[in-house]
């Protein structure tokens, strides 16, 4: 009897309910039945394609284009400007079950899959999570990145939309996406919706099952976007991992302010994550790199980047990262700044300013002194910033000695003076000798 219910709609209606559709199959062993099911089913399903009345299937129409144009949001998330309830009307293609998000919210969601977004909902209700959805044509960005610290191999998928990654440029930043998935495959039951079948020839594991959903939608709604994940080839930390010490880390441990968090030197920028706030620097916001607080075991790195719009150099801010450890030094500085051509400020002119007034209260001597000890930081092109921090520690100590030797006293103790004057005297003694023995010869005669 099963046969006369519209199989079609009912699919399309309860599409991430499989277990509702079973029960209406079963449920529907009379005509009568059969009938009550299938006008509810019809109902739903002109509600969730706006076909109830022609004239307000129009205006949520033109609403939609609208808010897809111009890809703002009206909510914390990146979303456009359809409401909640006109996403959650949208089908869905595909639902990934017991997803562990990070950011904005740390909880397991179900992810879901539309033509025009990507939401997450908590399991077993049908509402979007307010401040968990996602326009895919506001996606700017997207990593796949290695969970550091986990003696588990897990990965971060990374989602930034507009506003969420450069904090600087907007006095309202909103909350990217952030999830992890285990390196396993999916579990049995875990993948629903009318792409469930295609998605299960790409479900080997999470990471081929997200990679093929993710790029799919970007492509669907206009967007070149490509998922960047970390190269150990082009950069990675010389720090070996205790946890998981035959992979090389592409990460670099850094603080921000009073947070510590993880560095990565990714093909188009740099990202530090995995707290708020994230922050991701492209490169073609990158104005230059320099190195502060060089110390014996760290060092900081300050990231210049242009804040104006069209890439305005005189509108610039900095970004300080502090206590990196010196080993991994040559490889930001070798493998990456000078790799994609970065301009390394550290002697800029304000940076030199501010060493010379520090230089000058210390009562260095001599405007030639002061010039040599200059060239050596800065004439030499060859020299990292770590020797020339070196070399400035040398000369500090070699001032510090002069200055002490300037203040000694030779009069007071040189045994070497005091033997010289000795020897004049036993010079003058011996001459007047030589005086009396010719005037005794003299007598003689």
């Amino acid at each position: 009897m099963s046969s006369g219910l519209d199989s079609q709609k009912l699919n399309l209606v309860f599409q991430s309910r499989p277990d509702i559709v079973d029960g209406i199959r079963q449920a529907a062993d009379s005509p009568s039945r059969i009938k009550l099911f299938n006008n509810i089913v019809g109902f739903v399903h002109e509600q969730l394609n706006h076909v109830q009345s022609e004239e307000p299937a129009l205006k949520r129409r033109r609403v939609d284009i609208e808010s897809s144009r111009n890809g703002q949001s009206s909510s914390s998330n990146g979303a456009t400007a359809s409401s909640a309830d006109d996403v959650s009307k949208e089908d869905i293609l595909l639902e990934i079950k017991d997803i562990s998000v990070s950011i904005p919210q740390r909880k397991k969601f179900d992810l879901c899959f539309t033509a025009g977004h990507l939401y997450a909902r908590a399991p077993g209700t049908k509402s979007p999570m307010p401040g968990i959805t996602f326009s895919w044509k506001s996606i700017e960005y997207a990593f796949f990145l290695p969970v550091p610290e986990k003696s588990q191999v897990q990965h971060n998928y990374v989602l930034l939309p507009q506003n969420s990654y450069f904090p600087s440029q907007t006095a309202t930043p909103v909350d990217p996406l952030v999830f992890t998935i285990p390196a396993t495959a999916p579990k049995p039951g875990s993948i629903g919706g009318p792409n469930a079948n295609a998605a299960s020839a790409v479900s080997d594991s999470y990471q081929t099952l997200f990679h093929w959903a993710i790029n799919k939608c970007l492509q669907a709604g206009g967007k070149q976007v490509q998922i960047v994940t970390a190269d150990p080839s082009k950069f990675h930390s010389v720090i070996r991992q205790s946890h998981r010490p035959k992979e090389q880390a592409v990460h670099v441990k850094a603080f921000r302010g009073s947070k510590d968090g993880f560095l990565f030197f990714l093909e188009n920028g740099i990202l530090w994550g995995f707290k708020k706030p994230l922050m991701f620097l492209p490169l073609d916001k990158i104005a230059a790199i320099s190195y502060t607080n060089v110390l014996q075991r760290t060092f900081n790195m300050v990231v210049e980047i242009f804040t104006g719009e069209g890439g305005d150099e005189e509108a610039t801010d900095e970004l300080e990262f502090a206590m990196l450890d010196q080993e991994d030094y040559d490889g930001i500085n070798e493998s990456y700044v000078t790799r994609h051509k970065l301009q390394d400020r550290s002697l800029a002119d304000q940076r030199k300013a501010k060493r010379e007034l520090i230089e000058n209260a210390k009562g260095k001597k001599g405007a030639g002194e002061g010039e040599q000890s200059g060239d050596g930081g800065v004439g030499e092109d060859d020299m990292t910033e770590l020797q020339r921090a070196q070399l400035e520690a040398e000369q500090q100590l070699q001032d510090e000695e002069d200055e002490d030797e300037e203040d000694y006293d030779p009069g007071s103790d040189d045994d070497s003076d005091g033997s010289g004057i000795s020897s004049d005297d036993d010079d003058d003694d011996d001459d007047e000798d030589e005086d009396e023995d010719e005037d005794e010869a003299g007598d003689d005669e």
